[in-house]
């Protein structure tokens, strides 16, 4: 017999269908928040990098066949007419202004459309280039050194040229940046109690780097306006001080090492100088960069002028070329051929594309992205190019072609009047267009139609069903 003291409590009508419908609704607009990236703050901490994002079948960085494969994948044609009849009206767009180059290839080499002659003001695409030859000539687990040497009471802190570099210990998900000045001094402070010193004087190194500092292609305002640092191989978060960019990141460095040593229990006696480490040959302590791999693959993914400008000279160096702009634009033009690419009518003054004198042509950059897939150690620059609509500088665009959200992975170009895509597109029978479109004379005023009408040729191509497979 049931206790008297229990009643059966039943639910009334309705109470466990609004609890699914609410649960569906829920579920619905978590996809839609995530499909436009506005849960990335959650998600990834900020912008979501390649790690985080997951691309479509056939998106990956070796979507594109290997010369080393024999079987390549993915497998199949293209038809040419149907990428010229694909791109042909959205390409006549007046946003595009009066001077557009494109080309489109197959995963093989091939021109399947091409439109425009000449070379054009790349802006950031260079950066495709300087990443090219970075991973080509660098090698891309090789790492960047930076030390602390000494001769009796003075100790030395050497740039070995980390673009990234930080004063504070980086966070475990930063990739590009895994050696701080907090940690170098931490160690130099032991190593020097160690053998009973706790006072000395501090000099700085930052002669691995020659040359200008500023690329003679850059409008001056580049550094009076703290939009750039002055290029050094020595730094800390990138010469960046509360905000403003250091004109000598490298004694700002210096001045940043020395407080971390007093708070250490070693007193730095006088300011730091600008010195040689020639002289000064016993090791006392060091940290080292993140691998090459690593930053080319976040200079390319959020565009970044200062990392750029850094391995531009670490190409020089490796090239046995001086160790200045000039020297590196040369060291990139050399890896480029020796790579097989055209380089006919290239002009650089800078790896960042800062300079509005640089000139390259969009086969240059087509020819680079398939050469970039032909080698192990330089296919990660693909991975790195961001994907549409959802990372590095494409996670805002594609809003008025969001079909082609995921299926475009491509580096962007803009300065002043200058708008470049370059990448690839899987079209819609799963295969991949390499393309490059650049414009160097669109309105100045109408940055937002610059970059749809850029966003809808790369939209047409993943719509297109221009390639058959077996």
């Amino acid at each position: 017999m049931a206790d008297r003291g229990v009643r059966r409590v039943e639910r009334p009508r309705g109470a466990i269908g609004i609890p699914v419908i609410a649960f569906v609704l829920v579920l619905i607009l978590s996809f839609v928040l995530w499909s436009r990236g506005n849960l990335n703050s959650l998600i990834c901490d900020g912008d979501c990098g390649p790690a985080n994002v997951t691309a479509p079948e056939g998106l990956t960085g070796n979507s594109l066949p290997s010369a080393a494969r024999t079987d390549p994948v993915p497998t199949g044609s293209l038809d040419a007419a149907k990428v010229a009849s694909a791109v042909g009206r959205v390409l006549d767009s007046d946003a595009l202004g009066d001077h557009v180059g494109f080309v489109a290839m197959g995963p093989t080499g091939e021109v399947l459309f091409s439109r425009g002659s000449g070379t054009f003001i790349p802006a950031s695409t260079t950066k495709l280039l300087t990443g090219f030859a970075a991973l080509s000539a660098i090698g891309p687990a090789t790492r960047f050194t930076t030390r602390v040497v000494s001769a009796g009471d003075k100790i030395v802190l050497v740039g070995g040229g980390d673009p990234y570099l930080r004063v504070k210990k980086p966070k475990a998900s930063d990739r590009e940046a895994v050696a701080d000045l907090t940690t170098l001094a931490t160690r130099t402070a032991r190593a020097l109690k160690r053998q009973g010193v706790d006072r000395v004087s501090l000099g700085y190194d930052n002669s691995l780097f020659t040359g200008r500092s500023a690329s003679p292609g850059w409008k001056s305002s580049y550094v009076s306006g703290n939009i750039v640092t002055p290029v050094s191989a020595l730094w800390a978060d990138q010469g960046v001080v509360n905000g403003v960019r250091s004109r000598n990141p490298a004694a700002s460095a210096a001045k940043t090492f020395a407080k971390l040593l007093g708070d250490r229990g070693i007193a730095v006696v006088g300011a730091p100088d600008s010195v040689s480490s020639a002289t000064a040959t016993t090791p006392v302590a060091s940290v080292r960069s993140a691998p090459v791999a690593q930053i080319v693959d976040a200079l390319v993914r959020t565009s970044d002028n200062q990392a750029s400008e850094v391995m531009l000279r670490h190409i020089a160096i490796v090239t046995n070329q001086p160790a200045t702009f000039e020297g590196g634009t040369d060291a990139v033009i050399e890896v480029l051929t020796r790579a097989g690419i055209d380089t006919t009518g290239l002009r650089l003054l800078d790896g960042s594309g800062l300079s509005r004198s640089n000139r390259v042509s969009p086969t240059t950059l087509a020819q680079t992205i398939l050469a970039a897939n032909a080698n192990l150690s330089t296919s990660t620059m693909l991975s790195a190019l961001p994907v549409s609509g959802f990372d590095g500088t494409l996670t805002d665009r594609f809003s008025k072609s969001k079909r082609a959200y995921g299926l475009v992975r491509a580096k962007t170009g803009t300065l002043t009047g200058v708008h470049s895509l370059a990448g690839y597109a899987v079209e819609a029978n799963g295969l991949p267009v390499i393309f490059a479109l650049m414009s160097d004379g669109t309105p100045a005023v109408d940055l937002v139609s610059a970059e749809a009408a850029l966003d809808r040729v790369a939209a047409a191509i993943a719509a297109c069903s221009c390639g058959s497979t077996p």
